[in-house]
């Protein structure tokens, strides 16, 4: 089950929460969205484990939650995950719950990102790009860990495929 906590701008948009006390049963857990207000209006989700961004249209937003596994999948592929692994996330997301935010650090790291991204969009480039350039922005999160979620992310399918051998 995917879990998406979401700020009230987002949920102003996708509808009120209908998330209990469900634990997700993702491999990357559950992720945070809000809406950035360009034109046209764009989604930020950010990982809660490894704090990976990824961007994608708002409209409509009526389907955003169907649309955002496979983004999530183009994005695993994107950054080197097996083919395994990204049919397994896409299938575990099928069903979805939002609630509203809850962990007060990813919500930073989301106003954050929201803050970088114009600077980052120099040349103007697509979507999944400027989730790229993001995803390289070193976070204090990870400071002791791998410091970027590009890194933190690597380093968690190095885990997955050292612990399957």
């Amino acid at each position: 089950m995917l879990l998406v906590r979401a700020t009230k701008k987002l949920l102003n948009r996708i509808g009120q929460p209908d998330l209990d006390d469900e634990e997700p049963d993702t491999l990357l857990g559950q992720w945070y969205a809000t809406v950035l207000f360009w034109r046209p209006q764009v989604a930020l989700f950010v990982n809660e484990s490894t704090l990976l961004p990824i961007l994608i249209p708002l409209a409509p937003s009526a389907d955003l939650l169907r649309r955002f596994p496979a983004h999530v999948a183009a994005v695993l592929a994107e950054h080197g995950a097996p083919q395994t692994v990204i049919d397994d996330e896409t299938q575990r997301m099928r069903e979805v719950r939002v609630g509203k935010t809850a962990n007060r650090s990813v919500t930073g790291i989301l106003n954050e990102f929201t803050r970088l991204a114009p600077y980052y969009r120099d040349g103007d480039p697509e979507l999944p790009e400027l989730a790229h350039r993001l995803a390289a922005v070193p976070c204090s999160p990870l400071h002791k860990r791998h410091i970027c979620p590009d890194r933190e992310f690597a380093a968690l399918l190095r885990s997955l495929t050292s612990t399957s051998d």
